[in-house]
């Protein structure tokens, strides 16, 4: 189901009586409700997010559930400062100062959840 399948339904079924062959069942109403989000988790391509100074980096953040569309926000330090905002963050030549503590936001418009943050170190 979606949360657009909300409505009222019946159903037509064919009795072959007169006056009318057709007859219509009561109406039900169905009614979608959203999965909040929750379990979002953080992840990078390196073993222990440690990167070399001018190399890649892809961080990537998942959802264990929650309805959609999902969208996504990437902080670091505990900043508001947004740095993306897809499912992946790709910092493709790192520097000293991209070292810290990273976190993803992910959200369905109804609800928002935070991953634990990922600590990553430019050596």
């Amino acid at each position: 189901l979606q949360l657009y399948d909300n409505g009222r339904y019946t159903c037509r079924g064919w009795l072959s009586s007169f006056p009318s062959p057709w007859e219509d069942s009561a109406p039900v109403t169905v009614t979608v409700h959203g999965v909040p989000v929750s379990g979002v988790s953080l992840s990078a391509q390196r073993p222990g997010a440690q990167v070399a100074l001018g190399d890649r980096l892809v961080l990537t953040c998942a959802v264990a559930a929650g309805t959609g569309p999902l969208s996504f926000s990437w902080h670091r330090g505990g900043s508001g400062a947004q740095l993306g905002t897809g499912p992946r963050l790709e910092l493709s030549h790192v520097g000293d100062n991209d070292s810290g503590h990273y976190q993803c936001r992910a959200s369905n418009g109804d609800s928002v959840a935070e991953s634990p943050t990922l600590n990553v170190t430019v050596l």
